[in-house]
C-alpha cells in the first residue's frame, strides 16, 4: 500500500515566519480591542457628552464606515509601499489617533479621531491575511489562519475587561489610553518581522472608482443613520443622499466593466466560492459587532449595572472563541462546508435566546448566550475564509482580502445603525401604545393597596409609572434587534452549502 508522504506541521516553520504570525496577531489584537472597549464605554460618553443613544453610536458606526471606505485602498498601498512601511505607518497613525481620541473635548472631535482609527486600521486585518495566505504554504494555511485569529479574538476578549475596569476606576478616556502601548509594542514588532520586498509595479491609482465607491458607501450610512432623526424621505436631505448613493454607486459599476484598470476589478466575483464568501463575510459582520453595541446600554440603562460587571458579561462572548479553537482545525479540514453552515446556525439560535430575554434576565443567561454566539462566530469564520479563498489565483489573494473585509465592516456599520433605528422606533411605538391604556382616570388602575409613590393620583406616581413603561418598552426594542440578527443569520445558511469543496 503507498502512502502519500507526510507534510512537515505548524512547528517545523523558521523563525521569520513565526515572527510574522506573532505580528498579525498584535495588530489584530489592537483592532479588535478598540472597538470592543469603544462599545462598553459609549453609555459613560452618553451621559458625559449629553447625547443620545443614536448620537453616541456614531462614534462606533463611522469607525466602521471609515474602515470600509479605507480598505479598499489597501492592494494599491500595499503595491506601493510594501508590507513593511504600509503596516507600520497604519499602526502608527491607529496609534495616535487612540490617544487623541482619550483628549477628545466633545462628540464631534471624538467622531473625527474615531474616523481616522478607522482609515488607519482599515489595512491592518486584510493586510494581515495575505500576509499569512502569501508566506504560508497551503497546507498550513487552515492551521495559521486559526492561530492569526487568536490575536482577533484575544482583542475584543480583553477590551471590554480592561476598557470596562479602567473606565470605572477613571473614565472612558482611559479606556482608550490603554490601547497606545499596545500599539508601541506592535510598532516594534512590525519593523522586525517584515522585509521591504513586496512592491509590485502597479502605480496606477483608479481615483475615479474610489471616489464613486466611497461616495455610494458614506451616503447608505448617512441615510440609516439620520433617516430616523429626519423623518425619512419627508426630509430633503435623506432624498438627497440616496440621490447621490444611486448615482455613485451606478457610475462605479459601469467604470469598472470598462476601465483598463478597475479600483476593483469585478472579474474576481465570477469566483463562486469568492463571491459567497464576500455574501456571508456581509452577514458575519452584521452579527459580529452589533450584540456589543446593544448590550452595554442594555446592561447600563435598563439594569444599572456597573461598567466593571458589563465588561465581563460582554467580554463572555470570548470564550466561545476560545472553546471554538478546540475544534476549527478538524473542522476546517474535514467539512468546512459543515462547519459555516453549523456556525451560523449556532449564531441564529444563540440570537433567538437573546430575544427571549425580558428585564429579569439573569448573568447566566447573558453569559452562556454570549458564548454560544462567540463560537458560532468562530467555528464559522475561519472555514468561510478558506473557502473563499480556495480556488481564488494568489495573484487575486491582497485585491480578494481588501474586497473581504470591506464588506465585513460594511455590514457591521449598515446592521448597527439598523439595530438602533429598530430599538429606537420600536421603543417609541411600544411606549405609545402601553401608555394609552394608563390614566388616572381609569378605576380599574387606581389600587388603593399601592404605596403613595405609584398612586396614579398622584405625579410621583404617574412619573414613576412613566419610567417603568419606558424600559419595557426599551426591553421589546431591544428584542426586536434580537430578532432581527437571527433572521440574517438563518438567511446566510444556505449560501455555505453551495460553496465548492476546498482543493485538495
Amino acid at each position: 500500500m503507498i502512502q502519500s508522504p507526510r507534510l512537515p506541521g505548524i512547528f517545523s516553520v523558521g523563525l521569520k515566519l513565526w515572527l510574522i504570525l506573532l505580528m498579525v496577531q498584535l495588530s489584530n489584537m489592537l483592532f479588535g480591542m478598540t472597538i470592543t472597549i469603544a462599545n462598553v464605554v459609549l453609555p459613560q460618553i452618553k451621559g458625559t457628552m449629553s447625547v443620545s443613544q443614536d448620537e453616541a453610536s456614531w462614534s462606533i458606526t463611522l469607525n466602521l464606515v471609515a474602515a470600509a471606505v479605507a480598505t479598499p485602498l489597501t492592494g494599491w498601498l500595499a503595491g506601493r509601499l510594501g508590507w513593511r512601511f504600509l503596516m507600520f505607518g497604519t499602526v502608527l497613525g491607529f496609534t495616535l489617533c487612540s490617544l487623541l481620541c482619550g483628549l477628545a473635548p466633545n462628540l464631534e472631535s471624538l467622531i473625527i479621531f474615531r474616523v481616522g482609527q478607522g482609515i488607519f486600521g482599515a489595512p491592518i486585518m486584510p493586510l494581515g491575511q495575505a500576509i499569512i495566505l502569501s508566506t504560508f504554504p497551503r497546507h498550513l494555511q487552515p492551521t495559521a489562519i486559526v492561530l492569526w485569529g487568536v490575536g482577533a479574538v484575544f482583542g475584543p476578549v480583553i477590551g471590554p475587561v480592561i476598557g470596562s475596569m479602567m473606565a470605572e476606576a477613571y473614565n472612558w478616556r482611559a479606556a482608550f489610553f490603554v490601547l497606545v502601548p499596545v500599539g508601541i509594542g506592535t510598532l516594534f514588532c512590525t519593523w522586525f518581522a517584515l522585509a521591504d520586498y513586496d512592491r509590485s509595479e502597479r502605480d496606477r491609482f483608479d481615483w475615479l472608482g474610489f471616489i464613486t465607491l466611497s461616495a455610494a458607501i458614506i451616503a447608505l450610512q448617512l441615510i440609516f443613520d439620520r433617516g430616523h432623526r429626519l423623518d425619512w424621505y419627508d426630509s430633503n436631505i435623506i432624498v438627497g443622499l440616496t440621490f447621490i448613493g444611486c448615482i455613485s454607486f451606478w457610475i462605479f459599476i459601469i467604470h469598472c466593466c470598462f476601465a483598463n484598470q478597475p479600483f476593483i476589478n469585478l472579474r474576481i466575483f465570477l469566483d463562486r466560492n469568492f463571491s459567497l464568501g464576500t455574501v456571508i463575510s456581509f452577514v458575519m459582520g452584521t452579527l459580529a459587532f452589533t450584540g456589543l453595541v446593544l448590550f452595554p446600554s442594555l446592561l447600563h440603562d435598563l439594569r444599572g449595572y456597573p461598567d466593571s460587571i458589563i465588561g465581563l458579561l460582554v467580554g463572555s462572548r470570548g470564550l466561545g472563541n476560545w472553546l471554538a479553537f478546540l475544534v476549527i482545525i478538524p473542522l476546517t479540514r474535514l467539512a468546512p462546508r459543515l462547519s459555516v453552515a453549523s456556525g451560523l446556525l449556532i449564531q441564529a439560535f444563540a440570537s433567538y435566546m437573546m430575544a427571549r430575554f425580558d428585564l429579569n434576565v439573569t448573568n447566566f443567561d447573558i453569559v452562556w448566550t454570549n458564548m454560544l454566539l462567540g463560537f458560532g462566530q468562530s467555528i464559522a469564520f475561519t472555514p468561510m475564509a478558506i473557502l473563499a479563498f480556495a480556488t481564488l489565483p494568489k495573484l487575486r489573494v491582497t485585491e480578494g482580502t481588501t474586497i473581504f473585509t470591506l464588506m465585513r465592516n460594511f455590514g457591521s456599520s449598515i446592521f448597527i445603525s439598523l439595530s438602533v433605528l429598530v430599538l429606537l422606533r420600536s421603543t417609541s411605538e411600544n411606549y405609545s401604545n402601553m401608555s394609552e391604556n394608563i390614566s388616572m382616570f381609569y378605576e380599574s388602575n387606581v389600587l388603593p393597596v399601592l404605596p403613595v409613590q405609584w398612586q396614579l393620583g398622584q405625579n410621583l406616581g404617574l412619573l414613576q409609572l412613566s419610567l417603568e413603561i419606558e424600559k419595557q418598552a426599551s426591553m421589546i426594542g431591544y428584542i426586536n434587534s434580537f430578532h432581527l440578527m437571527a433572521i440574517v443569520a438563518i438567511l446566510a445558511t444556505p449560501l455555505a452549502v453551495l460553496m465548492r469543496p476546498v482543493p485538495k
